[in-house]
């Protein structure tokens, strides 16, 4: 019987083996991806279709693609999916979030070692109860990269841990007009208890499919800004440039392709 996702160009990011390299940034906008494909030489489009905006290029003579994912954990599902299709086998999301944890200020990235499984995606790929947790080798480069990159100073100092994945935003931002709002404060409560970073909506269903189809990912979050320092009277940034994120991810990309060189036997 025939179907629409029998051939070879991707249904919906409309991309077919070749047209990617095996590493992968992948920013929720698509607006975003023209800026971070400067970073690579001799970068292209590939094809743009809906929120799915796809550019390859090169560094340091290794293809590497660009691809926006849209907001949410089902569309970035669906790039991650239909990218590995093509070919690719490691995936670097880069992203904004609000800041969870009283040491995160705006201006801050977030690495994140896992996510909580706040949505719905993860469910369609892992049991309950296990784990949406990020490849090692990825957040090793991406530590090494931030570590280079951010001073330490307040609003440029990297953080590594857990995040928070959600389906809702405004759930976030105003709980109490929500029709289950004591779920939704005393959730929060808790990631403020366990230390959780910071709050985003791709990186459980990023990690997720990548457990199931054994590829790699990880994920650096610029901090917009923290409503938690905002509550308890703390000084705060509020940003929206993640200039530095971008670069942190081209570089753990760099330390990737090295390593992944040597392993390889070909230096």
């Amino acid at each position: 019987m025939a179907s629409l996702i029998d051939g070879q160009k991707q249904f919906h990011i409309k991309a077919q083996p070749g047209d990617v390299g095996r590493y992968v940034i992948l920013p929720g906008d698509p607006g975003r991806v023209p800026a971070i494909a400067e970073l690579l030489d001799d970068a292209h489009q590939i094809a743009q279709n809906r929120e799915y905006n796809l550019y390859t290029g090169k560094l340091d003579g290794v293809d590497v693609s660009v691809c926006s994912t849209g907001i949410g954990g089902p569309s970035a599902a669906i790039a991650v999916e239909e990218l590995v299709k093509c070919g690719a086998d490691t995936f670097i999301r880069i992203g904004t979030s609000g800041g969870i944890n009283i040491d995160v200020t705006g201006g801050d990235l977030c690495i994140a070692t896992a996510a909580v499984r706040a949505e719905g995606t993860s469910y369609e790929y892992l049991p309950d109860g296990y784990p949406a947790v990020a490849d090692f080798m990825v957040v090793k480069a991406l530590v090494e990269a931030a570590d280079t990159l951010c001073s330490g100073d307040f609003g440029d100092s990297y953080h590594v841990g857990v995040v928070q994945s959600k389906d809702s935003f405004y759930g976030e931002i105003d709980p109490s007009t929500s029709a289950v709002p004591n779920r939704l404060i005393n959730r929060w409560q808790g990631y403020i208890d366990c230390g959780c970073l910071t709050s985003e909506m791709e990186c459980a269903a990023i990690f997720s499919v990548s457990t199931v189809r054994h590829v790699r990912s990880g994920a650096v979050l610029t901090a917009l800004w923290n409503v938690e320092r905002s509550k308890n009277g703390l000084a705060d940034n509020v940003t929206e440039d993640s200039t530095k994120a971008i670069r942190c991810a081209a570089e753990a990309i760099r330390i990737l392709i090295k390593k992944d060189m040597m392993s390889d036997g070909k230096s």
